[in-house]
């Protein structure tokens, strides 16, 4: 029986040992850090989440929860981050495969071998010992809100620069006057958050965003998303959430923050209740791209210029897989093509789970994925040719190409319910 090699013990690696356990396939899980729960896990010692003191869930509990695994009742419609990684141990004691996931086990390394599968390298963090074993399949589930993604501006900055990656609490910033950079959702959680104790706070866009509010006319935002809502013509789509967005929470221009040229769902959104408000009370102050940076001076693109004493960079991640060569593989701007989302073409039983962006919550479509992908182990499915996998990456790029922004931010996005019922069409091959 074909043995397989699952990387990271985050939300999508744990869905796919707990699939591959319950199917009987055997399988290895490495897991970096000490525990379960990836960029969840607050102050995680593998370094590498981006969770901060007070995140909390922009998508609802009950969209965000496994299909067979339901959070706890006593959970908030919006989670905090310490119950969302508790629901993560719990799932995998539940299901019993806690005994199959080796934790402070980095894979350095892997490489396809001569023979067929993939010799995998890991170095087990505690002994200072490595190992090399061989696998049939490898399932990627290292998440991509971990490797920080660093523009750049013309001239040098005197103050304290960082990245939202870094971003814990905002005790260090009382008093301070504070640039940050992309509204996205990190963003604007630090922005508000440290609008009550900086002196001045200043949220620089490139092009603005569509702000959405967590719960619309009492509802958590997420649950007007239906199944029978996500078959209606996009353009249906987009005209109702606008209208719902209006009687929520007005125009946009109203508060001080400009609407963007482009139009509603042609972006990732972002999720914020406190922003506009914020914006309104002259605690948040908008402010355009970045032009340059003068020692003590941020100048933006409509030639203002303000003081400030610290420079946050909330403009996301790259997509990275350090255990990879790069003339093997590599993302280059985000982009990796993949038939649904999970097939690399060119590359037999090698998968990944959870590398996605979608208009909703990872965790379930990551599950989709995982029994996809069980299927193909099994021989239950099986896989297109690689010149048709071709053809369908392509149009399902051209789709993507033709109805979001170009940016870096959309290369993996796709649309909750449309995807989950492409994975299961995949599913029947």
């Amino acid at each position: 029986m074909s043995t397989t090699c699952v990387i990271g013990a985050g939300s999508s690696g744990i869905v796919a040992c707990k699939v591959l356990h319950e199917r009987g396939l055997p399988f290895d899980c490495y897991e970096i850090s000490s525990g379960i729960g990836g960029n969840w896990r607050y102050e995680n010692d593998n370094e590498m989440s981006s969770a901060y003191q007070s995140l909390h869930i922009n998508t609802s509990r009950t969209r965000m929860a496994y299909s067979d695994f339901p959070m706890p009742d006593a959970y908030p419609d919006f989670p905090h981050h310490s119950q969302i990684a508790r629901y993560f141990e719990d799932y995998v004691d539940h299901f019993g495969f806690r005994d199959q996931i080796q934790f402070r086990a980095k894979v350095a390394h892997v490489e396809p071998a001569e023979e067929g599968g993939y010799d995998v390298t890991i170095e087990h963090l505690d002994s200072g010992t490595t190992e090399t074993k061989r696998y049939d399949a490898v399932l990627v589930a290292n998440g991509h809100h971990w490797d920080p993604n660093w523009p750049e501006f013309p001239g040098t900055f005197g103050g304290e620069v960082l990245h939202s990656h870094d971003y814990k609490v905002p005790g260090p910033y009382a008093g301070k006057r504070v640039v940050i950079v992309g509204v996205g959702n990190s963003g604007t959680d630090i922005a508000s958050e440290l609008s009550r104790n900086a002196e001045r706070v200043m949220l620089s866009s490139r092009s603005g965003a569509h702000i959405v509010p967590k719960y619309i006319l009492g509802r958590p935002l997420d649950h007007w998303n239906t199944e029978q809502i996500s078959r209606l013509p996009f353009p249906m789509q987009r005209l109702l959430f606008s209208a719902l967005l209006r009687l929520s929470r007005g125009k946009q221009e109203s508060y001080g923050f400009p609407t963007p040229s482009h139009p509603f769902g042609s972006e990732h959104p972002t999720v914020s209740n406190e922003l506009l408000n914020l914006i309104g009370h002259g605690r948040i102050i908008p402010k355009p791209n970045i032009a340059r940076l003068d020692a003590d001076r941020v100048v933006f693109t409509d030639g203002t210029e303000e003081e400030a004493d610290v420079l946050i960079y909330a403009t996301g991640y790259k997509v990275s897989f350090p255990f990879f060569d790069a003339h093997f593989l590599s993302a280059e701007n985000n982009e990796l093509p993949l038939y649904g989302r999970v097939v690399d073409p060119e590359r037999p039983s090698l998968y990944f789970i959870g590398l996605i962006q979608p208009l909703g919550a990872i965790m379930p479509l990551a599950e989709v994925q995982s029994e996809w992908v069980a299927d193909l182990l099994e021989g239950k499915a099986t896989l297109p040719r690689p010149a048709a996998m071709r053809q369908a990456i392509a149009r399902d790029e051209a789709k993507m190409t033709k109805r979001y922004v170009k940016s870096k931010r959309h290369t993996m996005q796709v649309d909750f319910f449309d995807y989950a019922r492409q994975v299961e069409r995949l599913r029947k091959r």
